[in-house]
């Protein structure tokens, strides 16, 4: 794998990449994969893509489909803005038919980033100012800005990984930012355990008195999180936190972590039982951006990006009940709760379209 001479204005020219901003782009580029590969090459044949987004961004491929029809894919065209095998009809095969420049990223966390970025730019009614950060609450104005905490990287493999995406809008919204000196202890060995933490900025040291010593157990940087133990069994707090510098902590209280994380609960549909709704009347709603939802809706779907949900209440009937889907499920899942809460009757596909595509094979469609 080569380092991808690949530039932003390539990457904000596909999609859905384009509907992120700069700074994720940025990100996004140090993610990126790069393989070149020389006429003749068969790289879905001789490469394993599982798992992945990859984009043709030079040269001329050739596809073969399923009905026996075949379409030539140029580097740089606006059908080369899609990945590849996506959105739309599978493929058989692939043949370079000149030396050819293919770009690739981990499906799961550009969808992850996705769902972040949706949530976190809530939209205004119009005629309405956009909403100023209440008292010493978590969320701002943009918070991409915040230092660490919100990194693509710790989205997708830190601490914020593992919160379930449901629940983001209302856990930016409890968490509360609180300013924190060298020395200070936050947690105490032995203590009951009240809150869980995240370090948006500063460093801090997880110690353990073990026979009258102290145990150093690990050195804890902006991004990641503690506390979680002691809440998750409901017992005394197993070691101490200490500042190492000044920073600032996002901190959440017992009852909003037993609500939004330890016992998240949503209504979740199987494909089979989301056909028996259909049937009945329910809508499908799909949740992802408009250019994914053009090559590979569901029939009949309404298209209402996670993004604008809370403008929901102005153009979904409350009568009625929607089921929710994305790609992974990760984004219809927070669109399922964001209606929920609103008072909507709203569940989520199971698994998403992937999920579905995979009950179809054995022959349980959504559709």
């Amino acid at each position: 794998m080569e380092a991808p001479p690949i530039s932003l204005e390539v990457l904000h020219g596909l999609q859905p990449l384009a509907e992120l901003d700069l700074e994720r782009l940025r990100e996004l580029l140090g993610a990126c994969q790069y393989d070149r590969l020389e006429r003749g090459a068969k790289p879905f044949l001789t490469q394993d893509y599982r798992g992945q987004l990859v984009y043709l961004v030079k040269g001329e491929l050739l596809l073969h489909f399923p009905d026996q029809s075949t379409t030539v894919i140029v580097g740089g065209s606006d059908e080369a803005s899609r990945p590849l095998g996506k959105w739309g009809q599978p493929m058989t095969s692939t043949k370079a038919i000149t030396p050819i420049e293919l770009i690739r990223f981990d499906e799961d966390m550009l969808d992850i980033m996705l769902t972040w970025d949706q949530l976190a730019q809530p939209k205004t009614p119009p005629g309405q100012a956009e909403p100023e950060a209440a008292g010493n609450g978590a969320r701002t104005a943009n918070w991409r800005m915040l230092p660490g905490m919100f990194a693509a990287q710790n989205l997708t493999r830190g601490a914020f990984a593992a919160l379930p995406p449901a629940h983001i809008d209302q856990l930016l919204q409890r968490f509360r930012r609180i300013k924190v000196r060298r020395g200070e202890e936050i947690v105490r060995q032995g203590e009951i355990g009240d809150y869980y933490y995240l370090i948006e900025s500063g460093r801090c040291q997880v110690t353990r008195t073990v026979a009258g010593g102290q145990m150093l157990l690990a050195d804890l940087k902006p991004g990641d999180a503690f506390g979680e133990e002691a809440l998750v069994n409901d017992a005394a707090r197993n070691a101490s936190v200490t500042m190492i510098t000044d920073g600032v902590l996002l901190r959440l209280n017992k009852q909003d972590f037993v609500e939004l994380l330890r016992t998240p609960l949503l209504r979740t549909l199987s494909p089979d039982e989301a056909r028996q709704h259909i049937a009945a009347g329910a809508i499908w709603l799909d949740v992802r951006f408009a250019a994914e939802y053009k090559y590979d809706g569901i029939q009949g779907a309404r298209n209402l990006p996670l993004d604008e949900i809370r403008l929901a209440y102005m153009v979904l009937d409350p009568q009625k009940e929607y089921i929710a889907y994305c790609q992974s499920g990760r984004r219809s899942s927070a669109a399922a709760f964001l209606l929920s809460q609103r008072g909507f009757r709203a569940s989520l596909l199971e698994g998403g379209l992937a999920g579905a595509r995979n009950a179809n094979e054995k022959g349980v469609s959504p559709s």
